[in-house]
């Protein structure tokens, strides 16, 4: 798509954001009649007053004084319209605003992973943010500015025609030329203002990477290198800003210059017209003078507003962009069936997947797990272990091939009901702010706080919980705040205690947990576990001896698929894996 293509695409989505409010829209432009007829009646009152002063000694104080009176209260009439005029503009600004921020929130929630692992967080919150911002500055300009000005533009001809039709020509000839040199930068500025808008969006998502891993870059000493990037990226910004702002500011000096030429023209012919007695008067020539400064002003206006559109316009591209982003396919209707809990059989068929389409990663998958059945996925960083858990739980779908739960193929299950079925412990805790109490029921929102304490203590959490400052009613931060890797686990394991899910899902659960309460955790995993369907990822092989079955993954494939004595029996790859986590001491025979 082009980009004047991409700028009238923009505008139209623009306007039908804004269409909701299209009363307060009539209101705003009816205001602005009110306004402007107001002030442009004021010169031609000044000026018969004007005309009213003859001579020294000579002040027809009977004309004047009326015309003052009348004067005052239409700057009254427009200062109270101009006045509701920005209360408009500002509700339908910010109502449109706040309703688009509200969609861009909505839209995360519909996108799929896939989006979400291909952009930078910070540019997303960028978009929302900061671009949603500066088109809330543009908007609200175009309102109280642009409406007034072409209405000012209308109506000062109409009063400047009833004065002297040739003054007015010459006006309305030489004018426009401010237009068309604002018109020639506006073009030029919207890709200048685009580039600084993602420049902007890439130094936040910089930053956020930075203050989020902030431990991992002074570990490694990594401060000077991120600093340089961050000096590239900065003088990227100025560079782009700098260039923008220098454009689009070119736009107020030359409109001004072709104004002041209106402005002089004017004088000069009416003081011609005055002089040589064509019935043209001085307070004639001072309500025109008037005129022409106020017809020219609003060019001045417009022209800073369109300045101002580019950027606004720019910004809301990006947020558009967003919008229009492909959602994550729709859930299926939910049947009663759905409801139920699962038994806990699962089939793969034939799956297919990757994240790139020119990297495969796994290809025609096969598997049948009977409920209850307890499954290890064993293999090497990269192999496919947690992608299965992705299919599994549908934050991914196959490109081809399918998954079955019970059954029945999960792409016709709503995601809801689906994921209720599982319960969750990973290397990467899901902490929100709030209470511990609060984090353990996330799954079970209606449980007692008995419950949670019998769950916690069946995570052996209750000690470290009972040892805080509110105990269970203490509050944590963001991912925990500033409770040890450990701790933060030991919460979520709690949260599966709590809930009990039919199926579970364990992906090094027990990574940042001591020695000593590993081996009670693993006790009350396989309590847990015993009449649910469970699958485990483990890099310690030694922690997946008990599974039912073991499936050894390489390259995206299943290799070797049994228990641990016959898998060890073949002296294959899981044989391979087992013993070189061991000493030559410490190999077990077999």
């Amino acid at each position: 798509m082009s980009k004047i293509n991409n700028k009238n695409s923009t505008i139209k989505r623009v306007l039908l954001q804004i269409r909701p409010y299209l009363p307060t829209i009539i209101l705003l432009l009816a205001l602005a009649v009110v306004s402007v007829l107001c002030s442009l009646y004021i010169p031609v009152l000044v000026g018969d007053a004007i005309d009213a002063i003859i001579g020294k000694e000579q002040v027809n104080f009977a004309v004047i004084l009326p015309k003052l009176f009348t004067c005052a209260v239409l700057i009254g009439c427009a200062a109270l319209a101009q006045w509701l005029m920005n209360v408009c503009g500002n509700k339908v600004t910010y109502n449109t605003i706040r309703d688009m921020r509200e969609a861009a929130f909505k839209k995360i929630h519909r996108l799929p992973f896939s989006y979400l692992d291909a952009h930078e967080t910070g540019d997303i919150v960028s978009r929302i943010i900061a671009d949603v911002d500066q088109f809330a500055d543009g908007l609200l300009m175009g309102f109280s500015q642009l409406f007034t000005g072409v209405v000012t533009i209308i109506g000062t001809i109409g009063f400047m025609l009833s004065v002297n039709v040739w003054t007015t020509l010459v006006v309305v000839l030489v004018t426009p030329l401010s237009i068309l040199v604002a018109r020639f930068i506006a073009k030029k500025t919207f890709a200048m203002f685009r580039l600084q808008s993602e420049t902007r969006g890439r130094q936040t998502a910089f930053i956020n990477e930075m203050i989020t891993n902030q431990k991992v870059v002074r570990a490694y000493g990594h401060e000077d290198e991120n600093m340089e990037k961050f000096d590239t990226i900065n003088e990227e910004l100025r560079r782009h800003t700098l260039k923008a702002t220098f454009f689009s500011s070119i736009t107020n000096p030359a409109t001004r210059f072709v104004n002041s030429v209106v402005y002089a023209a004017v004088a000069l012919i009416g003081a011609f017209l005055a002089v040589t007695g064509q019935g043209f008067t001085i307070g004639m020539l001072s309500c025109f003078l008037s005129y022409a400064n106020q017809y020219t002003k609003p060019f001045n206006e417009i022209s800073g507003v369109i300045t101002e559109l580019q950027n606004a316009l720019a910004c809301a591209d990006r947020l558009l962009e967003f919008l229009d982003s492909e959602e994550m396919s729709a859930d299926p209707e939910l049947l009663p069936e759905h409801s139920e809990t699962a038994k806990g059989q699962v089939t793969f068929d034939n799956v297919c997947f990757s994240y790139t389409k020119d990297r495969p990663l796994i290809r025609n998958f096969s598997l049948d797990v009977p409920a209850g059945c307890r499954v290890a996925i064993v293999g090497p960083t990269g192999c496919g272990k947690t992608t299965m858990i992705n299919l599994l739980m549908r934050f991914y779908d196959p490109d081809s091939g399918s998954i079955g739960v019970d059954g029945t193929n999960t792409q016709t299950i709503p995601r809801r009901a689906l994921r209720r079925n599982f319960g969750m412990v990973l290397q990467e805790t899901w902490l929100k702010t709030g209470t511990v109490l609060d984090n353990i029921r996330m799954g079970r929102p209606d449980a007692s706080e008995e419950d949670v304490i019998a769950a916690a203590k069946a995570a052996h959490a209750h000690s470290f919980i009972e040892q805080l400052p509110n105990g269970y009613y203490t509050q944590i931060g963001e991912d925990g705040g500033s409770l040890s890797a450990g701790q933060k686990q030991l919460l979520c394991i709690s949260r599966i205690m709590l809930t009990l899910p039919p199926m579970l899902i364990l992906d090094e659960a027990t990574s940042s947990i001591d020695t000593r309460t590993e081996l009670r955790i693993q006790r009350a995993f396989a309590k847990l576990m015993r009449g649910r369907t469970s699958f485990v990822v483990a890099h310690r092989l030694s922690t997946i001896k008990e599974s039912d079955v073991i499936l050894v993954m390489r390259d995206g494939n299943i290799v070797e698929q049994g228990d641990h004595e016959s898998l060890l029996a073949k002296n294959g790859f899981y044989a391979e894996l087992y013993r070189s986590q061991f000493t030559d001491e410490e190999q077990p025979v077999g």
